[in-house]
């Protein structure tokens, strides 16, 4: 039944991605929303208050700004309608704490660290989000990789001098949306999509003679179902919220993630990011637990490509 379940989402999800393409490619001549330039799913550029040719009162001839004269051009579209297909990226660094529980069969370890304590573990990280976006249709894309390591010595001499423990986390998160508000001052987007987990572990002790090293991991796939909001307080200022849930037994019992951004416009395609993240996840298998909370503040730069 639980497989069933399963196929049935997957199909519906596929479906509903195969349509969502088949608008995108209609002719022009159809009703379309209009959509600003590119902005990411996780850090949005912020291209809400996009500068437009000042309009001159009517006096009984039409008036022509200047600068669309030097253009070569008596208006500007919008850039909501065009066709083009629109790119940006945005790099973001992520400072969680983590706590929560991880157990194995007939243990359970209660985890709690700082975002300084995990920091002070850190060894490598890969973070952005990249979007492409059409018309109304958004497709952003979320990576976040990270290694931990640690090596404390040990009182076994001369077996064990010391161990070292290596954890790794690779999350990826595609996304496909529809934006069904588009106004100048607030943009929303409802996204769909899944959300990948890769968990590793491995526990080393030195001298290896003895052959006491461990190493495991763990994959999941959920999927999710989200929304992301986009309101401009100023001509320099914007405001992002989003957020997601998914899993439903599928892979996690439960995950979801909130976040909340404010972002000024340094440039056109220069926008400054900071804010607060808060992802949880609560896993279950036979032999592996993972509840974990990871909330943190985020910083970032969005920049519009294309």
């Amino acid at each position: 039944m639980q497989s069933n379940r399963k196929l049935e989402a997957t199909a519906t999800l596929f479906t509903f991605v195969l349509a969502l393409f088949q608008l995108a490619a209609a002719p022009s001549g159809h009703a379309q929303a209009t959509v600003p330039p590119p902005e990411t799913s996780l850090i949005a550029a912020d291209n809400l208050n996009s500068d437009t040719a000042p309009v001159h009162e009517v006096t009984g001839e039409a008036t022509v700004d200047p600068a669309a004269q030097t253009n070569g051009a008596t208006t500007s579209e919008p850039s909501g309608k065009d066709d083009e297909w629109h790119v940006s990226v945005s790099p973001y660094l992520w400072f969680p704490g983590m706590y929560g529980t991880i157990g194995f069969p007939n243990r359970n370890l209660k985890l709690q660290a700082s975002a300084g304590e995990v920091l002070s573990h850190f060894r490598f990280g890969l973070a952005g989000t990249v979007e492409v976006r059409r018309k109304w249709l958004v497709l952003p894309l979320d990576l976040l990789w990270v290694r931990l390591e640690d090596d404390k010595p040990l009182p076994l001499e001369p077996l064990v001098t010391s161990a070292k423990v290596k954890v790794g986390e690779f999350i990826l998160t595609p996304e496909i949306g529809v934006r069904f508000v588009d106004q100048e001052k607030i943009k929303v987007d409802f996204l769909t999509g899944f959300r990948y987990w890769h968990i590793s572990n491995s526990l080393t002790f030195h001298p290896s003679a003895l052959g006491l090293s461990f190493s495991n991991s763990l994959d999941w796939v959920d999927p999710l179902v989200g929304g992301h909001i986009q309101t401009a307080l100023s001509p320099k200022i914007v405001v992002n919220l989003f957020g997601d849930v998914g899993g439903w037994g599928t892979g996690s019992l439960i995950e979801y993630q909130l976040a909340g951004l404010i972002g000024y416009k340094v440039k056109p395609a220069l926008t400054l990011h900071a804010g607060y993240r808060y992802l949880r996840v609560d896993y279950r298998s036979g032999f592996f637990l993972l509840n974990l909370h990871n909330p943190g503040v985020i910083f970032g730069v969005t920049i519009n490509l294309k």
